[in-house]
């Protein structure tokens, strides 16, 4: 995991900028591979959470921030930072940023029915949001990322069987998957670890890094990926919750339906990629080496659409 450290000298200046009450004890907070994340508890017991990005550039976290404002204006649940004075909701220090969010008190959504139809509905939600100006349309975690991928093995000279896999299965889904799918805001890693919920209800949407302006019916596949495998084997109660919550709000059409299988398989495949990245390239050498291979392992498993 990223870590920037941080000491308390630096947190109690941050909260006076925002206004709050003085710091009474700070600690990591799990998840994100990406950013560093930090327990404040406050004083007047309140608590809130330190967010630094370090693996995105100040613009991006800028564009990130808006984006998840103009969400939660439009009704969807996701924790918005606090204002750092001046109507800012961003400091910048040592070339990262630094955000306070308010910390939600909820455990991760569950995998029952009324959970998954909840998630499923809440998506939907999001995805009926107009558009803003200014969001990137280029799945992060894409072909063109793979593409990336593909040059690092061009210039180290070194093909790995996962790479040479990729670059096939890139190939054949590009020429798969249609191009006059209908598009809109998508979260990109709808996760278990980015959604939070209580009684069967989504509480909170967390962590929009991936958002774009994409295909709707990927965003969906992508949430199959995330929430709906169990032990190596896709459950079919899941997709049935999900995508009965999802057409609660909005119907999929039958180019749509279509194209799952092969959306399925390239998000499953991105998520590999990402992961092949950070812990093969970017972080080798740990226990979650291997981490992608959980992704190829499914490759060929029968999905319930």
């Amino acid at each position: 995991m990223t870590y920037t450290d941080v000491s308390n000298k630096e947190v109690e200046e941050l909260l006076i900028i925002a206004g709050k009450s003085s710091l009474k004890s700070i600690e990591k907070l799990a998840g994100g591979w990406a950013n560093s994340n930090y327990l404040l508890n406050i004083n007047d017991g309140t608590q809130l959470v330190l967010k630094i990005w370090n693996e995105r550039t100040p613009k991006e976290v800028e564009k990130l921030v808006s984006l998840t404002c103009w969400l939660a204006e439009h009704n969807i649940p996701t924790p918005t930072p606090l204002t750092l004075g001046n109507s800012n909701k961003t400091i910048i220090k040592n070339g990262l940023t630094w955000m306070l969010l308010p910390y939600i008190d909820a455990d991760w959504l569950g995998y029952d029915y009324d959970s998954l139809f909840s998630l499923g509905r809440t998506q939907a939600m999001l995805h009926a949001v107009e558009t803003p100006d200014g969001i990137m349309e280029n799945f992060s975690m894409g072909f063109k990322f793979f593409h990336q991928l593909f040059e690092v093995a061009d210039n180290k000279d070194n093909w790995s069987p996962f790479l040479l896999q990729l670059k096939e299965e890139a190939t054949l889904l590009s020429e798969l998957i249609p191009t006059n799918l209908p598009k809109g805001i998508i979260h990109g890693d709808l996760f278990p670890d980015n959604v939070l919920g209580r009684d069967g209800e989504v509480i909170a949407i967390l962590d929009f890094e991936e958002s774009c302006k994409n295909y709707l019916a990927l965003d969906i596949a992508m949430t199959f990926v995330g929430f709906g495998w169990c032990d190596g084997e896709p459950i079919t109660e899941r997709w049935q919750a999900i995508i009965a919550g999802y057409e609660s709000i909005r119907k999929l059409n039958e180019s749509e339906r279509n194209a799952l299988p092969h959306l399925h398989r390239y998000a499953t495949l991105s998520i590999a990629a990402w992961r092949y990245w950070q812990f093969v390239i970017n972080i080798p050498n740990t226990q979650y080496s291997d981490r992608y291979v959980e992704m190829i392992s499914r490759l060929d498993k029968n999905l319930p659409f």
